[in-house]
């Protein structure tokens, strides 16, 4: 077995500086975990000390070779380390050492002193240790042993890496909605892989469940994980394993880029502390972004709710709007058959604040943070206070209580965790049953109770804010143009679910006529980027390479069902050019839904809800117009491609 089968780049570190003995010990520890070599690094640096209590390891000329057999080892590895310095490590020569390895070997075969015998023969070579402890980087150091093993052993071919049973990388993609972005990411890195000859599996985390779930065995044997989500996904089962934690964009955009980092070893190994740690555990994130992928966890659970409740509750409409009901308090019960629909659609929108807080809650503070996120939410949206703890109308802070109670819950179920650190060990049973739940309530009671009040006015004020603006044509009107136009700046990112979440935050809390108005301009925005881009690819046929081209005409169907995320590609490879147009497209066509009048009672669906849109010639007009748009502008600044 050749010293670099055991050695990785992650396992060296050159130039560093020991304290003594233990510190080298302890650095050379923490490597061989870095790696993913140990089960448990605790129980292999005891094997470590008790080998050295027995005698040094030092082997003079200021090289030392500490090892050990242990149960702890997952298979037999080796790391290193250089220090400039010196450290005395009681090397039989009385000189300090500047040169490390440490051999970690399972309890089966005698592996280490195999390596340890062809090191030695080795490192006899005084120039060979020179080289080695002037060594710059792993790569150089990696390329001096494996020379030198090349000139000790000549008659030893190079061992062949094992052909791998399974897959060499392995991926995990996820996004809000679980619709497009999902598998988007999933057929960008499997393409990928394809191409550059690297096996690969993806798991997607979609609407509809997981599939493809990747096994236990598939994770035990391959190189790597990546996952490119924007929302949290079991990671516990990547424990010890590299991981590379990204955004979905980043596994449509980047896919090769992320599977080279897998291949070639870059990819920091993940430990799990916890039996379902979340993905945002996982690498240096920005606050920021942790915030958006704990609201779009909350957002992608809540998004069924509102979307068939809404449906329920707009057929309920129909329905008496069809019998000629009068369209006063009552209308969508009026009759039995619409009151049954409307009572079950409103049973599902009645989830929507808690499932929102709820899942919010749970993603910062796992399952302890779900009961906390959801009373939460509930008392949100009945508007609960001291004086009145089973709601009051006036202070109903609706979905920005809701908002607020998902976040500040989780972050002080994560304080109420670390402070339940501290009490005995035989408590630790019933932190998750009786502690944690019942601290939880107390703490989300007693903030909604304080908070309702003033994030009531603040709804109230919102709400009345967008009634007096739908009285006046000049306000509402650029306020549809604004949402329809955010719909399209980043296509289900942040800008495009903001101005969804407002729209249907309003359809739910106050639905009437300035609302159905901006549910309208809102779907009309994310319908325009996709069918702009096909009617693009189809007459501008000049502007678009072969593949896009023949991608092209699923826009179509994309656009009508109200996927904003088909112009993605696109957009990703032309963004100077795709991006405004259809910002301007989005806007121009919302503006116009707003001026025709055109409503909206569903808060999804695309052309499959349009019996519940007021006004539909005039909406599709407005549809057509802001496609056409787009596409104009956009054939202005893309020029044709040069044969």
């Amino acid at each position: 077995m050749r010293i670099t089968d055991l050695l990785k780049k992650q396992g060296i570190s050159l130039g560093v500086s020991a304290k003594d003995k233990r510190d080298a010990i302890d650095q050379l520890v923490a490597l061989h975990d870095k790696c993913g070599n140990l089960k448990d690094a605790a129980a292999y640096k005891e094997g470590i000390l008790k080998r050295e209590e027995m005698g040094t390891t030092a082997i003079g000329m200021e090289v030392a070779i500490p090892h050990a057999k242990s149960e702890a080892v997952k298979a037999p590895a080796l790391t290193a380390i250089t220090v400039p310095a010196g450290v005395n490590y009681d090397a039989p020569d009385g000189a300090d050492c500047k040169l490390i390895f440490m051999i970690a070997a399972t309890l089966d075969g005698d592996v280490h002193l195999e390596v340890l015998a062809r090191m030695m023969q080795m490192l006899m070579d005084a120039d060979f240790t020179a080289q080695l402890k002037a060594a710059k980087t792993a790569d150089e150091f990696l390329k001096i042993i494996d020379d030198k093993e090349a000139e000790k052993f000549p008659d030893e071919p190079k061992a062949a890496a094992p052909a791998k049973t399974g897959y060499r990388v392995l991926a995990v993609t996820a996004c809000p909605t679980g619709i497009a972005h999902t598998y988007m990411a999933a057929e960008a890195l499997a393409k990928a892989g394809e191409e550059m000859g690297i096996t690969i599996k993806v798991e997607t985390n979609g609407s509809g469940g997981a599939k493809n779930v990747l096994t236990a065995k598939e994770i035990e044997e391959c190189d790597g994980i990546i996952i490119a989500a924007d929302k949290s996904v079991e990671t516990a089962r990547f424990n010890g394993k590299p991981v590379i934690s990204t955004k979905v964009a980043d596994g449509i955009h980047k896919p090769q880029e992320l599977i080279n980092k897998i291949v070639n070893g870059q990819a920091p190994v993940f430990h799990s502390d916890k039996a379902a740690d979340s993905s945002e555990d996982i690498g240096d994130e920005s606050f920021g972004r942790k915030l958006y992928k704990h609201l779009m966890n909350g957002v992608s659970h809540m998004l069924p709710f509102v979307v068939a409740g809404g449906i329920f509750i707009a057929i309920a409409f129909l329905i008496d709007a069809a019998s000629g009901a009068p369209q006063d308090g009552n209308f969508g019960s009026a009759t039995p058959v619409a009151a049954w629909f409307k009572s079950i659609g409103g049973v599902a929108f009645g989830f929507m604040l808690p499932i929102l807080a709820g899942f919010i809650a749970m993603s910062i503070a796992d399952r302890p943070g779900l009961l906390v996120g959801f009373v939460g939410g509930s008392l949100a949206s009945v508007g609960a206070t001291f004086a009145a703890p089973g709601g009051d109308a006036t202070s109903v802070s609706g979905f920005l209580g809701a908002l607020l109670a998902g976040f500040i819950a989780g972050w002080l179920i994560k304080m109420v965790e670390r402070l339940c650190d501290h009490l005995p060990h035989a408590l630790e049973g019933i932190k998750p049953v009786l502690i944690y739940p019942l601290a939880g309530l107390g703490i989300v009671g007693v903030m909604m109770c304080a908070v309702n009040p003033v994030m009531g006015l603040i709804n109230t004020g919102m709400t009345n804010g967008v009634t007096y603006m739908a009285g006046n044509p000049a306000m509402i009107i650029p306020l549809c143009a604004l949402l329809a136009g955010m719909m399209a700046i980043d296509m289900g990112g942040p800008f495009n679910k903001a101005a969804y979440v407002t729209a249907a935050g309003l359809l739910a809390n106050s639905p009437n006529t300035a609302t159905y108005m901006i549910m309208a301009a809102v779907m009309i925005g994310g319908m325009v980027p996709p069918i702009a881009i096909a009617l693009s690819t189809t007459i501008f046929r000049n502007r678009w390479s072969d593949e896009e081209r023949k991608s092209g005409p699923v826009n179509f169907i994309m656009g009508l069902s109200f996927i904003t995320e088909g112009a993605i590609p696109y957009a990703a490879g032309h963004p100077l050019q795709v991006i405004p147009s259809c910002i301007v497209g989005s806007a121009a066509a919302g503006a116009l839904s707003a001026l025709f009048g055109c409503t909206l009672m569903a808060p999804h669906g695309g052309i499959f809800v349009l019996p519940t849109i007021g006004n539909p010639l005039m909406y599709f007009l407005a549809l057509a117009i802001g496609s056409v748009l787009g596409m104009i502008m956009l054939a202005l600044l893309k020029r044709p491609i040069k044969k």
